[in-house]
């Protein structure tokens, strides 16, 4: 991670609970992208009130940790947001089912782009990457995104996503769990920001780490958003 005075041209960030299994991974791809790529970039884990050495070994790996105590996916990365310096923001779970090294496309369409998104269906998900339940529960609340907000993301829930830093100025973000995911794309919209998806991979977790999502309740929290905000 870049420490001098040049101006900061991407921030990764990476919001982080209980992750010490794939945190130094994501964060050395992170790394390596910079390096390929000569930006001068800056790596955030969220520390989301972790009981394991994940904050510790983000500091040693590179990455500046910042703290969010209010719990839930939606308030670490608000955090993350708030706490980036870069011109370019790319958000991703850090528990290596996402690529950090294989960035290019995704920063490059953020030159041209306010909101860039990514998409597991086009992109390839691998074996045990994603339950059947989720299979089917993020394409029927992706189309009731649709439905609701006529913008054509067929990956609501992707978790890797990108927004510059000037078009982040304009959205106004509220949410603090799961549906926050919802709400980054519904915000896109009624913003008038420039949106482009783009296919990505979606890798198998960690092995020794303990999957955070919860279908149901997670699940219902994307659709209240969807039924109560329009």
């Amino acid at each position: 991670m870049s420490t001098n005075t040049k101006k900061i041209q991407l921030s990764l960030v990476m919001p982080c609970l209980n992750e010490e299994a794939a945190v130094a991974g994501c964060i050395k791809d992170g790394l390596d992208f910079f390096k390929k790529r000569k930006i001068n970039g800056e790596i955030i884990v969220v520390d989301n009130n972790s009981t394991d050495n994940s904050a510790i070994i983000a500091t040693e790996c590179g990455a500046r940790v910042v703290r969010e105590e209010m719990p839930g996916y939606g308030s670490a990365l608000r955090k993350g947001l708030a706490s980036a310096k870069g011109e370019r923001i790319i958000m991703g779970d850090c528990d290596q089912t996402y690529d950090f090294l294989h960035l290019d496309e995704m920063y490059d369409y953020l030159a041209e782009y306010d909101f860039v998104i990514g998409d597991r269906f086009r992109g390839g998900i691998h074996k045990k990457a994603m339950p059947l339940s989720h299979h089917i529960g993020v394409r029927a609340l992706s189309l009731a995104g649709r439905l609701r907000y006529g913008i054509k993301v067929h990956d609501y829930h992707c978790g890797i996503r990108g927004i510059r830093k000037d078009a982040l100025e304009k959205v106004d973000y509220k949410t603090t769990g799961m549906e926050f995911a919802t709400e980054m794309i519904a915000e896109a919209g009624r913003k008038k920001l420039s949106i482009k998806e783009i296919p990505v991979e979606l890798r198998r977790g960690a092995e020794g780490r303990t999957p955070k999502l919860r279908t149901i309740r997670d699940g219902f929290r994307h659709l209240k958003y969807i039924i109560v905000n329009p």
